[in-house]
């Protein structure tokens, strides 16, 4: 799959003394949209945890903020995977409102079992990333 995009609705509790989205709850829209796209492509996060004991934790994160988005607003996000390693992928991730991209990101995760070892991205699950 190429990219998934899903909407969402800025809800109040979102916002910020300034009516803004709080900076920190890009990174929650980021998580949700994320696993969406896990969901799309047939896995899902939490089989893929309870089931099998795999894990990709977050290890770096980058969010740049273009314009605000604001209580009410219905924004789009879209993931895809930009790069697939040995035990790691990045996701990357756009923002937008009204067609205007708001803010970009992307985060990295690495493969971990049960114990917190780095593991090798299992085949099937890299074949369905690319």
């Amino acid at each position: 799959m190429d990219s998934h995009t899903i909407d969402i609705r800025v809800r109040y509790a979102d916002t910020d003394q300034m009516g803004v989205v709080y900076y920190s709850n890009y990174l929650v829209w980021f998580e949700i949209a994320r696993t969406e796209f896990f969901r799309a492509i047939g896995m899902e996060y939490k089989k893929i945890e309870e089931e099998r004991c795999i894990y990709l934790p977050v290890v770096e994160v980058y969010c740049r903020y273009k314009k605000p988005a604001k209580y009410d607003d219905n924004i789009f996000i879209t993931t895809k995977v930009k790069e697939i390693g040995d035990s790691k992928i990045i996701f990357e991730y756009e923002i937008k409102k009204e067609d205007r991209i708001i803010t970009i990101g992307n985060t990295t995760h690495v493969f971990i079992n049960k114990e917190g070892k780095l593991i090798p991205i299992p085949e099937d699950i890299k074949q369905k990333l690319k």
